[in-house]
């Protein structure tokens, strides 16, 4: 790679954006991006595909701390792919749930980043990619900054094993007597007549006797939800996100996509018989089948002016984890020509299995009842690509700070939701994390 660089040294660059690749042996990501000093870091591996990311640094970013403007938004990342022709350049970053109020610092209300570092793991094979921005810079000093960030990259170490830690205290917003009203208030028939669904969403502060990798309780958390997207962003060393969510927003080639409707939820049982009976009774479960059916519609109906062809499964099926169980709709679609990602992305985020029905009030009764700003959690995360883009609903989460750990669980609640029910689903959601915190 150093020499690819001192040779692109010698010839002027033709476009803005340059992207540089050579092959390595394959290493454990994780291993390697938990050893790094250089921030941004940010990882990344797709639910169904042998494929994961580790990257490092920035030669481009998007950062909106205030309001987002979509259409600025879209037009920011057109001008960039327009300066380059190579078709592997990825943006990744996410996608505040409601980009209307204050998100966490750094964060932003939308963050994308081109890397400056990137390996992208597929099987046994590596690439390390390294990305140049020559926009308004002088060439000499954008290749003196690449190389600068190479000799800056440490070997990987095997990730700490997690060791015990001191629970000092636990706080939940809203506490279930607040969250009991809430329910209440959603399922009042006058209310639900015109607001059918709200996904209502609990914020659990956990406090420990000492500072939390990120990275660790990712791999714990990737080895026990290995059917999920796993993803990461630290944009600096004060706070990091990760996720292991089950839920796609949507996965786009070219101009054909893939999303779903999930909603509806139960455990797991203790034998495969158990298991079989709880799936059947989520599949004939009424609610459950109303939630998810509500999230169908609702997608099909908004995908419908932007789509040739659109094609969604009458029935729905069971998608497994390991502590719990999904209702699941795949919905496909043929794009109309000329539809960006960031249309996807207005016309689907917030999806009603995050926030509710109709949209703008189910939003709007969360924004003023709920009692906690978001931030990333159920966002939308992810990367743009020319020809190839994906995004996942970020739930089952953590902010991780200095000594804390922020989770969120949401449920999603219709007329028939029992408070005390809805708050064990919450507590279900989060049984795998809490899981990994209770072994340190």
């Amino acid at each position: 790679m150093i020499t690819k660089l001192n040779q692109l040294s010698n010839v002027p660059a033709r476009e803005a954006i340059i992207q540089l690749s050579v092959e390595a042996p394959a290493l454990p990501l994780l291993s390697w991006l938990a050893a790094q000093q250089q921030f941004p870091k940010i990882y990344w591996h797709g639910r169904d595909r042998d494929e994961d990311v580790a990257a490092i640094g920035a030669c481009k970013s998007f950062f909106f701390e205030d309001q987002v403007d979509d259409n600025e938004l879209a037009k920011i990342y057109q001008q960039q792919r327009n300066k380059t022709s190579q078709q592997d350049i990825r943006y990744y970053g996410g996608l505040a749930f409601d980009r209307t109020v204050e998100c966490w610092p750094e964060f932003g209300r939308a963050h994308f980043v081109l890397p400056r570092i990137e390996l992208r793991r597929h099987g046994n094979k590596l690439r390390i990619l390294v990305n140049l921005n020559f926009e308004d810079t002088d060439p000499q000093q954008e290749i003196q900054a690449a190389l600068r960030a190479i000799a800056q990259v440490q070997k990987p170490k095997p990730l700490s094993p997690p060791h015990k830690m001191t629970l000092m205290g636990r706080s939940d917003l809203p506490h279930y007597e607040r969250w009991e009203e809430l329910v209440n208030q959603v399922t009042q028939e006058k209310f639900n007549q015109t607001t059918p669904k709200v996904v209502l969403s609990r914020h659990t502060q956990i406090d420990v006797s000492d500072d939390i990798d990120p990275w660790t309780v990712l791999a714990c958390w990737q080895g026990r939800n290995p059917n999920s997207f796993q993803f990461g962003f630290q944009f600096s060393p004060e706070r990091a996100f990760i996720s292991c969510s089950p839920e796609r927003l949507y996965l786009r080639r070219q101009q054909e996509l893939f999303t779903e409707a999930l909603a509806g939820t139960t455990v797991r049982g203790l034998n495969p018989e158990e298991d079989t009976l709880l799936a059947q009774a989520l599949l004939d479960d009424i609610k459950n089948s109303h939630e998810n059916q509500l999230v169908r519609k609702h997608i099909v109906d908004v995908l419908t002016p932007l789509s040739q062809y659109l094609g969604a499964d009458e029935q729905p099926k069971i998608f497994k984890l390991n502590h719990i169980q999904h209702l699941h709709r795949s919905i496909r679609a043929q794009l109309q020509p000329g539809v960006s990602d960031f249309e996807l992305l207005r016309a689907l985020h917030p999806t009603p299995a995050v926030g509710g029905l109709p949209r703008e009030a189910a939003l709007n009764f969360i924004r003023q009842r709920e009692g906690y700003a978001r931030g990333w959690y159920a966002g939308a995360c992810g990367y743009f690509n020319r020809n190839e883009s994906e995004f996942s609903v970020a739930i089952r989460s953590a902010l991780i700070e200095p000594r804390r750990i922020n989770l969120f669980a949401g449920a999603g609640i219709v007329a028939g939701s029992d408070p005390l029910a809805e708050w064990q689903e919450l507590e279900n959601k989060l049984a795998t994390v809490l899981a990994i915190l209770i072994d340190f």
